[in-house]
């Protein structure tokens, strides 16, 4: 069994951001995992980003055509990128963070229209967007309020734009369709609201909250470790 991490909108170098649960993954099972690089935030270089949405499923695809079984984890956007590469015969397991089970036809833009407090994204270069009116503070008083100042200042720094595509395109697919999934609620998320991660999260298989911020992965990687090892047994 693999463990493909899916890291959400707007920031870089996932394997940072999924390293203190995959590490204490591999600790407690043995089963050790993976990020996928996503081309719009500029992780596979520069001249990759315009493919948006379309790109980043196809590199999910591409890391789920070398492996026999495995679980996917998306967090936020990276569940978009999760339905839009479609269902695959390695997906054993769906393990979703905060995160979006979009129908067919809907894009992220469409997802997150309806939030009340909407995270600030802005225009910042040609077919390029990121986040707005956001600094080291804010930024962490936001998304890792659970975390402690040196890990926000780390995360900060790892704040990149994306590829416009990846908020407009319109899914072509719903890969958690007929997939055994668990979606984790975070209840304390200041990020995503508690609403539209509960209207996601009726679409898993099941549900589990967590008292934490919207990054557990790196808050609480132990909850999140609990979770996948459910899939183990």
């Amino acid at each position: 069994m693999d463990v493909i991490f899916v890291h959400g909108a707007l920031v870089r170098d996932g394997a940072w951001w999924w390293q203190p649960t995959a590490a204490l993954l591999q600790q407690q099972t043995g089963i050790t995992s993976r990020a996928i690089a996503l081309p719009s935030c500029g992780e596979t270089g520069a001249e990759n980003t315009a493919g948006g949405l379309v790109a980043d499923a196809a590199a999910l695809r591409r890391a789920l055509d070398r492996v026999d079984s495995a679980i996917v984890v998306g967090h936020s956007y990276g569940g978009t990128v999760i339905a839009e590469a479609g269902r695959h015969p390695s997906v054993s397991h769906l393990l979703y963070v905060s995160s979006y089970l979009p129908d067919v036809g809907q894009s992220l833009a469409d997802v997150m229209s309806g939030e009340t407090d909407p995270v600030h994204v802005g225009e910042v270069g040609q077919g390029m967007v990121g986040l707005q009116g956001y600094d080291v503070g804010s930024f962490g008083v936001r998304f890792l309020q659970d975390a402690d100042s040196s890990v926000r200042e780390e995360a900060w720094s790892r704040v990149t734009a994306q590829a416009v595509g990846s908020f407009g395109t319109a899914t072509t697919a719903a890969g958690w369709q007929g997939v055994d999934s668990t979606y984790l609620v975070c209840g304390e998320d200041r990020s995503t609201s508690l609403e539209l991660q509960r209207f996601h999260a009726a679409r898993a298989t099941r549900s589990v909250v967590l008292p934490t911020g919207h990054h557990p992965f790196i808050s609480r990687p132990d909850l999140v470790v609990s979770e996948l090892e459910a899939f183990l047994t």
